[in-house]
């Protein structure tokens, strides 16, 4: 069990919210909120390291290039990577998969190649093939969910048979907390002969993830949904597949040698790398790293699954209150929902006037909500700094709501 006091890491739960209200914070799943350590280590490199990385042979310039990399060797070892040059420094998620989709796929598919996908993925494992749809002619297919939400392997197995060339899919769902069975779906996907690019923005921040023992082709995750700051995020590559791609961008870092006659990328990772990196933000993304592995992602994950299971029978109880998603045991800690004749919206307004913060919407995945048939859901996603008070004073707060609108 994690310690009682825990949130007193995080600084921002000391503020009070419309003059007086305890902070409730259920948006994780957006957002996660930071540690003191996070922010003195981005304090630090400012006040005392700041120097930009790799080329300079001052002392600042050599410490600043020590914090980049100890935090790139630090990450590496939290998500099971033996080789540090297969972790590439992007902005977020969404630009890893984006890299992947521009250089990967332009290389590797042509018209009338296969990309499969999952109904539950995030736009940003959506728009980018459907970019590259509109630019080479691939053709995309939704692996379907079943009725609990979670993958339909049949149809999934129906599809490896037409032998598409990528399937991607997230590890876990942003909207109905669903953990999909990463590893057989990568092996399934292999022996079709497809590589697999996997989202794991919902992923590394709850549970443990060996990304070797997956054996995933590309895997995408960020800073910011993992106790680090916004702006920096990771795509993991396989070794082989890294130094067969094309650079991403072009500029300052990512080259080896340029002359009036063109130019010779620089080795993995900075290949990826170009221009001044997100020096102060790995700082952070390390301490991160830090905080997370000092508790541990196995005690991590097992407290959210109890916290889980709490929310999920307590929204259940509300009159009128439909969880979407598999039952506890089969998802993460995300719980979305409607309320008759309520939207959203709504909900969200009148719980922060609680000192609830929820999210209301689609949450950047709105072919779920299609199939669904419904425009919005309100999500209440819990992390290491929630507890049963935070689940308890959100049913209090639906049940206002509730009275307000009857």
């Amino acid at each position: 069990m994690l310690e009682n006091n825990i949130k007193q890491s995080f600084p921002i739960f000391q503020n009070k919210i419309h003059g007086s209200k305890e902070l409730n914070y259920l948006d994780s799943a957006a957002t996660s909120q930071k540690p003191i350590q996070v922010i003195e280590a981005m304090n630090h490199y400012y006040q005392s390291v700041n120097a930009n990385v790799h080329r300079g042979i001052y002392q600042l310039a050599e410490d600043a290039t020590r914090v980049y990399e100890s935090a790139r060797e630090k990450i590496a070892v939290f998500v099971g990577v033996s080789d540090t040059r297969q972790i590439i420094y992007t902005r977020n998620t969404t630009e890893s998969i984006n890299l992947v989709a521009k250089t990967w796929g332009l290389e590797n598919l042509q018209s009338g190649d296969l990309v499969v996908l999952t109904e539950m993925e995030h736009h940003s494992n959506i728009v980018p093939w459907f970019m590259l749809r509109d630019q080479i002619g691939i053709q995309i297919e939704f692996i379907r969910l079943a009725p609990d939400g979670a993958i339909d392997l049949n149809h999934y197995a129906a599809l490896l048979k037409k032998e598409p060339k990528l399937v991607g899919f997230t590890h876990v769902s942003n909207v109905l907390g669903t953990v999909n069975p990463a590893k057989r779906m990568i092996e399934e996907a292999h022996r079709a002969g497809a590589i697999v690019v996997v989202d794991g923005a919902q992923s590394i921040p709850h549970i443990p993830v060996d990304i070797e023992n997956l054996k995933a082709d590309f895997y995408a995750f960020s800073a910011h949904k993992m106790c680090g700051p916004t702006g920096i995020g990771v795509l993991y590559g396989k070794r082989d597949l890294l130094e067969s791609i094309p650079p991403f961008l072009g500029g300052g870092d990512m080259i080896r040698k340029v002359t009036f006659a063109g130019y010779k990328a620089n080795s993995i990772p900075y290949k990826f790398e170009a221009g001044t990196p997100a020096i102060a933000e790995a700082a952070g993304f390390g301490a991160a790293v830090d905080f997370l592995s000092s508790i541990g992602m196995q005690e991590i994950h097992a407290y959210e699954q109890e916290l889980t299971e709490y929310g999920y029978q307590a929204l259940s109880a509300i009159d009128g209150l439909t969880i979407i998603g598999p039952k506890p045991e089969l998802r993460g800690g995300v719980l979305s929902f409607t309320l008759t004749g309520i939207h959203p919206h709504d909900i969200a307004q009148l719980l922060d006037e609680d000192g609830i913060a929820v999210r209301a919407g689609h949450h950047c995945a709105m072919p779920l909500h299609e199939k669904y048939s419904i425009t919005a859901t309100t999500r209440a996603s819990m992390y290491l700094y929630n507890n049963e008070h935070d689940i308890d004073d959100l049913v209090e707060g639906l049940k206002r709501v509730i009275e307000v609108f009857s």
